[in-house]
């Protein structure tokens, strides 16, 4: 599979990463997309089967492909594994950090029991929203002693984004009683929020288009602070001009 495959496959299934990976420079679009790719490959993972075996199974495929790759071992049969492959080996990326994005996805498979995966809600979000903006930005240059920085503004991002997704979870019996009053979605909310503020104030040099993933997670925060019946409502929302418009006002300005 080609890269301009997995941009297709961003395209239709997260449309937003879609925007921001093109509002990138086109030297730097590739990687966005592969990881991209990958990121929706594992994300869907636990829902796309009742059978947390077959779950498992599905991530330990992701997580082989891997160390496969690392290892210069042969290129798993699968569309996303040929460009992930070659992605990891041309960057070097950090292969710790590649399979704690993949198997923090486990925190999904046993919703009524986080015993199995050995994680908390802010550890599932650091890593795999905060180790998805790292790992992008590693692909763009980044220097590798920001990478907690990176993940400070990936953690607030997948905040965000697990609020926007909090009445679907709720439908498919993905997250608990106790992370849904509206004290502690403040209080997650606000966390994330000083998270993404602490960002605002690193030089991440070459890897801003891969923190830019991160440009509608401020108001989606504001807005769940303010109010957080809208998280369980399901009314966390952007209007399309300030999503495009902001976009490409910080591609213009060279911001994230």
């Amino acid at each position: 599979m080609t890269v301009n495959a997995c941009a297709a496959l961003v395209q239709t299934g997260d449309p937003d990463r879609f925007l921001a990976a093109m509002a990138a420079p086109p030297a730097v679009r590739g990687p966005l997309f592969v990881l991209y790719a990958l990121n929706l490959e594992v994300a869907k993972a636990p829902f796309v089967t009742q059978e947390a075996m077959i779950a498992e199974m599905r991530l330990q495929f992701w997580r082989d492909t891997i160390a496969d790759a690392v290892s210069d071992k042969p290129v798993r049969a699968h569309e996303v594994a040929g460009p992930l492959a070659d992605m990891i080996r041309k960057h070097k990326l950090p292969e710790e950090m590649l399979d704690q994005m993949v198997a923090a996805r486990r925190f999904d498979i046993y919703p009524d029991d986080p015993g199995q995966s050995g994680l908390d809600l802010d550890t599932y979000l650091r890593r795999t929203g905060g180790h998805l903006i790292a790992l992008t930005g590693l692909s763009c240059g980044m220097d590798l002693g920001l990478t907690d920085a990176a993940c400070d503004v990936g953690q607030a991002m997948g905040t965000a984004l697990w609020l926007r997704a909090v009445p679907d979870l709720v439908g498919h019996k993905r997250v608990a009683a106790d992370d849904l009053d509206s004290d502690v979605l403040v209080a997650r909310a606000q966390h994330a929020l000083d998270l993404l503020q602490s960002g605002r104030h690193v030089r991440f040099g070459p890897a801003v288009p891969a923190l830019r993933a991160a440009w509608l997670t401020g108001p989606i925060l504001a807005q769940a602070i303010d109010d957080p019946r809208r998280v369980i409502e399901g009314t966390l929302a952007v209007s399309e001009f300030r999503r495009r418009g902001g976009l490409l006002s910080r591609s213009v300005l060279g911001r994230w």
